[in-house]
């Protein structure tokens, strides 16, 4: 007989909790483990059962679904956070799978994509809703801008711990010259210093 997938679920509203929970629990593979009703209460909960997937909503009152994520992520390993929420703008959907989230869902969605989405999750898998998608797609190519050869150079050296001095050396250029390519790069990428540059860096794979 195969294995359960054990689920909790996060919402504020008791009547979408118990509708999910016979839902859920008449697909006869899955199993409701816990339940909660605020951020706050879903890590406790979490923590306690330690379920294979947990269906978050994320607008709650007190801790939000994006802060129990990240809390979830980071202190319950091996549960997964699967957003089930009425949201679509990309500020939570970026907060969301920031905060660890491995799958975003709408609450208009067909029971049966929810059902799916559950077992996805459970198989390793990350199930976006299109605007979901859409949202990751636009922030990738914002978030890549176009970088000269000489300032993706500057750039991975900095990244890999040389000052500006051992950057010009290696380079053979001057250390203002360095110090002017690192303004460009800092203006184009958004960030205010070395660290955070390197942190950019080291995100985006150069």
């Amino acid at each position: 007989m195969s294995t359960s997938i054990r689920v909790v679920l996060v919402d504020d509203h008791a009547v979408v909790r118990a509708g999910l929970a016979q839902f859920l629990t008449a697909s006869g593979d899955i199993e409701v483990v816990g339940t909660a009703s605020d951020g706050a209460q879903a890590v406790a909960v979490v923590s306690e059962t330690r379920p294979d997937v947990v269906l978050m909503d994320l607008q709650m009152p007190g801790t939000d679904g994006v802060e129990a994520t990240r809390a979830i992520c980071r202190d319950v390993p091996g549960t997964d956070v699967l957003v089930l929420t009425s949201f679509s703008d990309s500020e939570r959907i970026h907060g969301a799978l920031d905060a660890g989230a491995v799958g975003y869902l709408l609450k208009d969605a067909d029971p049966d994509d929810v059902l799916a989405g559950i077992r996805a999750v459970s198989r390793g898998e990350s199930p976006l809703h299109p605007k979901a998608a859409r949202a990751l797609l636009g922030r990738r190519a914002e978030v890549r801008p176009t970088l000269t050869v000489r300032e993706t150079e500057v750039l991975g050296l900095l990244q890999a711990g040389l000052s500006n001095k051992q950057i010009a050396t290696r380079l053979g250029i001057s250390d203002r010259t360095v110090k002017a390519h690192l303004g460009s790069v800092f203006a184009r990428i958004g960030v205010q210093d070395r660290t955070q540059a390197a942190l950019w860096a080291e995100r985006h794979g150069l």
